[in-house]
């Protein structure tokens, strides 16, 4: 008896066991954590904002701090990483249709509507690369079944239209200092114009080049 006993307890414990494991594996292995682990890599420092398209394995993030915008695919195994500065704009379309637009250099153009039926929203980011332009993630319908995962289309519009304004602050601030990330291993050289001599500097100097010459001409 004592020895079925025994033999209870340790299949219990091995199946408690085994659940843990489980459970920990996919916490660890969870699309928003993969995706988090991604982009401070590629980063190299943690996102100040982070958008995902949930269930589908695409996210967007800031680092003010690097001063770099990434994408990612495939739950963060694929990623592209630009300068801020490469940054043109955003897109917000609803059904198909554009609802919400942020580019560079121009207006605004707000959203004007947050509710509603919507069968599908999608957010496209614009950069300065010919090869890699624009990156797209579905927000609605969300895929995902975490707890973090919009639960209706308006939630999924209201953060697409926060990001909107985030990108709008990020124009702003680089539009005037362009400042792009330097190669690892090279040393960021600042360019430095030449200075231009004050008109008053010129003349004299001009005024001494002429008494020189007088100076040396044959009496």
């Amino acid at each position: 008896m004592s020895e079925l006993l025994r033999l209870v307890l340790l299949i219990v414990l091995a199946g408690v066991g085994a659940t843990g494991f489980i459970a920990a594996c996919a916490w660890f292995m969870a699309e928003e954590r993969r995706l988090k682990r991604a982009f401070d890599r590629v980063l190299g420092a943690p996102p100040d904002a982070m958008l995902i398209a949930h269930g589908r394995g695409r996210a967007a993030a800031f680092s003010f701090a690097a001063g770099r915008i990434a994408t990612a695919w495939n739950g963060g195994a694929w990623c592209l990483v630009y300068g801020l500065d490469e940054l043109l704009g955003a897109e917000l379309a609803l059904d198909g249709e554009i609802a919400a637009r942020v580019m560079r250099g121009e207006p605004r153009r707000a959203l004007d509507r947050v509710g509603g039926m919507v069968g599908e929203a999608r957010l496209r980011l614009l950069f300065d690369d010919p090869q890699h332009p624009d990156f797209e993630l579905v927000l609605w319908p969300s895929e995902g079944r975490s707890a973090a995962a919009p639960s209706r289309a308006a939630e999924a519009i209201s953060e697409a239209n926060r990001w909107l304004a985030r990108i709008e602050a990020v124009l702003r601030r680089t539009g005037v200092a362009v400042v792009r990330p330097q190669p690892a291993g090279l040393a960021a050289q600042p360019r430095q114009k030449p200075a231009r001599p004050h008109p008053l500097e010129t003349q004299d100097l001009f005024e001494d080049e002429s008494e020189e010459t007088e100076d040396e001409l044959p009496i």
